[in-house]
């Protein structure tokens, strides 16, 4: 776990080193450059989409394991837009509070608790 921990701290500090001076000198106006790529059907299109694809995935599971509340459902939201800066401070304090417990970090403490739920 320890090494997984440090894998989600790297991600995030990385993530944010690079994204921070980008934005600065390309503004922060990301939405016409990404779809646009999608929309040249090219190799950095593709990869947008794929992209787009797993922060959907990502986005979905975060307000399933919370049962789509509306909380849940905020999260998703902001998983979807986040990416990997919001999921890796996410896993981490999921990790913290389910004390290393992987099942109910990935399911929730009450589909642990109650699987045939």
């Amino acid at each position: 776990m320890t090494a997984f921990r440090l894998l989600l701290v790297v991600m995030f500090l990385g993530i944010t080193a690079y994204t921070v001076p980008v934005g600065i000198a390309d503004g922060w106006n990301l939405v016409p450059l990404f779809f646009g790529a999608i929309a040249d059907h090219n190799w950095q299109g593709q990869f947008n989409l794929d992209f787009m694809c797993m922060l959907a995935l990502s986005g979905l599971w975060t307000a399933w394991r919370c049962r789509f509340s509306l909380a849940g459902i905020g999260l998703g939201v902001v998983a979807l837009f986040m990416g990997t800066p919001f999921q890796a401070i996410h896993l981490l304090v999921l990790m913290a509070r389910a004390r290393g417990d992987m099942v109910r970090v990935l399911i929730g403490a009450d589909r642990a608790a109650h699987p045939a739920r």
